[in-house]
């Protein structure tokens, strides 16, 4: 059957039509799980389209912003994300967009950056009265400067994050030993990263005593191979850091991270290309990935 040159005509405006009705948050919803395969391009693609449509649409500058942080591109990642901020429905949605601002500098290995938009999330969060978040927020800071070598700044807003953090005597005492076994969890990093191997294995020791008292819970478990893999590590123990942290959650891209770091430091590159690999194909955005990604990426040559 031949089409005439209006018929045809007709078909091509209905196409057209049927793909602008697409509605921005359709395109967003669309690109995430485009993202959860690992099809970057594609996602990018879709949320670039969501934001021609509607070019201050939080979702979808959200959306690219984190996407692009995991691309590696940083500066227009930022752009996005400040819109993000700006068009955010509530107060709780702006400090998540304002976090993901603040894990591209993380990315991008500027802490003191970084330390500035998570300070502005604490001082929503505080003036919100949510102070366990706020303590959230500063440990996130203390991470961000002892991966980054410097233990001393580290160390004071872990300090400040554990104190506004910390349970009342009322609470439970299952809180209680949390807060107990996460502190001396960042003791045991700080120490190990201070070179100080006799204090951290002796803060590793505390570890286990309180994580009994708590049962043996699996999440603490986790948590414990972590640091048991961390200060072995640091020992340069390596048979022994990759003993522990293959143990641990291999879902996190900083656990990945550090196990590729031990293979490659007892010189075995192919196990540690495998995991440098495995920790870039992550498509988690969050601070472990933001300190890991950019470590893994740069031992892979991109």
């Amino acid at each position: 059957m031949r089409h005439t040159p209006l018929v045809l005509c007709v078909a091509a405006v209905w196409v057209v039509n049927a793909s602008a009705t697409q509605y921005p948050e359709d395109l967003v919803r669309q690109g995430r799980a485009l993202m959860t395969q690992g099809k970057h391009d594609a996602a990018e693609t879709l949320y670039r389209q969501a934001l021609q449509l509607s070019p201050r649409t939080f979702e979808a500058a959200r959306s690219l912003g984190i996407l692009l942080n995991l691309k590696g591109q940083y500066p227009e990642a930022r752009k996005h994300l400040q819109v993000a901020i700006e068009t955010a429905p509530t107060a709780t949605v702006r400090n998540q967009a304002t976090a993901d601002l603040a894990l591209s500098y993380v990315f991008d290995a500027k802490p003191a950056e970084a330390q500035r938009h998570f300070e502005a999330v604490r001082r929503q969060q505080q003036s919100d009265g949510d102070i366990a978040a706020a303590g959230a927020s500063a440990r996130a800071v203390g991470r961000i400067h002892l991966e980054a070598g410097d233990v001393t700044n580290g160390r004071r807003w872990y300090e400040i994050g554990y104190r506004e953090w910390r349970p009342l005597p009322s609470q439970p005492e299952t809180e209680q030993l949390l807060w107990e076994l996460r502190w001396r969890h960042f003791q045991a990093r700080a120490a190990a990263r201070e070179g100080k191997v006799d204090e951290a294995k002796r803060l590793l020791g505390e570890f286990t005593s309180i994580m009994q008292k708590r049962g043996n819970r699996p999440e603490d478990n986790e948590i414990y191979r972590w640091v048991a893999g961390y200060v072995a590590y640091y020992a340069k123990d390596y048979e022994g850091a990759i003993a522990q942290l293959t143990q641990g959650n291999l879902a996190d891209p900083f656990i990945l991270n550090m196990i590729g770091m031990a293979y490659e430091a007892k010189g075995d590159m192919n196990n540690a290309r495998e995991y440098y690999r495995r920790t870039v194909q992550s498509n988690v955005h969050n601070l472990q990935a933001a300190i890991a990604r950019p470590h893994a990426q740069s031992k892979l040559g991109g």
